[in-house]
C-alpha cells in the first residue's frame, strides 16, 4: 500500500470515529467512558491512536482528556470539542468537530464550521496560508466572534502531527505557501472571548522524547513501556495507570523521564477571557488547483 492509499485509510477510520464520537457526547455521560469507547473503536477498526482523544469543554480549547477513575460527566450547558485521529504505521490522521449540548451556542459552532470550509475551498498549492488566516478571520467576525489568534493548523508529516507549516485563523502576514502534495490540517478556533488561549494547570498527555538514561528499575520499566507501544507519539496519563496500577509508580517514572529532559507535557489550552470555544478540523492533500479531504 503506497503512502497516500494508507493516508486515506487512516483518514477515513478518523472520520468514522468522529461521527461515532457526536452520537457519544451527550448530557450525563461519564467522559472517560466516551474517550474510552471513541479509542477502541479505533483500536477495533486495526488502527492505533495519533494521540489521546480530546474532550475539550466550553473555554478549555484543547488538550484535555480524562483522567483515570474519573466519574465527570458532560453537563446540559457544555460545549464539547472531540478532537482525534488514528494512526497506521506512521501515517497520522487528525480531524475535530464541536458538539453543542446546550443549544445555545449554535451561531458559534455555525462559524466555526463555515470557517473551515471557506478555508478548505481555497486550498491549492501556492497559496499563502495568511490568506486562508483573513477569511477564517472575516468569517468570525462576520457573526460576532474572535478568532483563536495563537491556535491553528498545521502541516503533518509522516510521524509528525505538528510539522512545518502553521496555519492561523487569522492574517498573520505569514507568506509560506501551501505545496502539491502537501498533507495539512486545517483547524478553525472561534470564540466568544478575546481570542488568545493560555495553559492551565490540568495535565494529561505527554511524550517521550527518545531513549532516556535511568536509574530506578520501576522507572526503566515504565519508560520501556512507554518506548514500546507508543514510541514518540502521545499518550494519556491514564495509559499507564491502567498498566501498571500505581499512580506512584507512574509519577515517579515520569518524573525521572523529565529530568533527563526527555518529556514533553500538553497542559490544557484555555480561553484566556473564559470566552466559549468552538473547534472544526478536517485534514487534506493539497494538490495543483484544490484539496482531497480525507478526514
Amino acid at each position: 500500500m503506497d503512502d497516500v492509499e494508507l493516508l486515506k485509510g487512516v483518514g477515513r477510520v478518523s472520520f468514522e470515529a468522529l461521527s461515532y464520537a457526536r452520537g457519544l457526547v451527550k448530557p450525563g455521560a461519564k467522559k472517560l467512558e466516551v474517550a474510552e469507547r471513541i479509542e477502541k473503536f479505533m483500536v477495533e477498526k486495526g488502527f492505533g491512536l495519533a494521540f489521546p482523544v480530546n474532550l475539550s469543554s466550553n473555554e478549555e480549547a484543547a488538550h484535555s482528556t480524562p483522567e483515570a477513575g474519573s466519574n465527570e460527566v458532560f453537563g446540559e450547558k457544555d460545549v464539547v470539542k472531540v478532537d482525534l485521529g488514528a494512526r497506521k504505521d506512521d501515517a497520522l490522521g487528525d480531524c475535530a468537530i464541536t458538539v453543542d449540548l446546550s443549544s445555545e451556542y449554535g451561531k458559534l459552532v455555525e462559524a466555526s464550521e463555515e470557517a473551515l470550509e471557506a478555508a478548505i475551498s481555497m486550498v491549492k498549492g501556492g497559496l499563502a496560508v495568511r490568506e486562508i488566516g483573513r477569511t477564517v478571520g472575516e468569517i468570525a467576525a462576520k457573526h460576532g466572534f474572535n478568532p483563536i489568534r495563537n491556535l491553528g493548523g498545521h502541516g503533518i508529516e509522516k510521524g509528525d502531527l505538528h510539522a512545518r507549516i502553521f496555519i492561523p485563523n487569522y492574517d498573520n502576514g505569514d507568506d509560506a505557501m501551501l505545496e502539491e502534495g502537501q498533507t495539512i490540517a486545517i483547524e478553525t478556533f472561534i470564540t466568544t472571548g478575546k481570542g488568545l488561549v493560555t495553559e492551565g494547570d490540568y495535565v494529561q498527555i505527554f511524550r517521550k522524547l527518545g531513549p532516556a538514561q535511568l536509574r530506578s528499575p520501576d522507572s526503566r520499566e515504565v519508560a520501556s513501556f512507554i518506548d514500546e507501544n507508543f514510541s514518540t507519539y502521545p499518550f494519556a496519563l491514564r495509559w499507564l495507570h491502567s498498566k501498571f496500577n500505581s499512580e506512584f509508580k507512574v509519577k515517579a517514572a515520569l518524573n525521572d523521564i523529565a529530568r533527563a529532559d526527555n518529556i514533553e507535557s500538553f497542559p490544557v489550552l484555555i480561553e484566556s477571557s473564559k470566552g466559549i470555544v468552538a473547534q472544526t478540523e478536517k485534514e487534506m492533500i493539497v494538490e495543483k488547483d484544490s484539496c482531497t479531504v480525507i478526514t
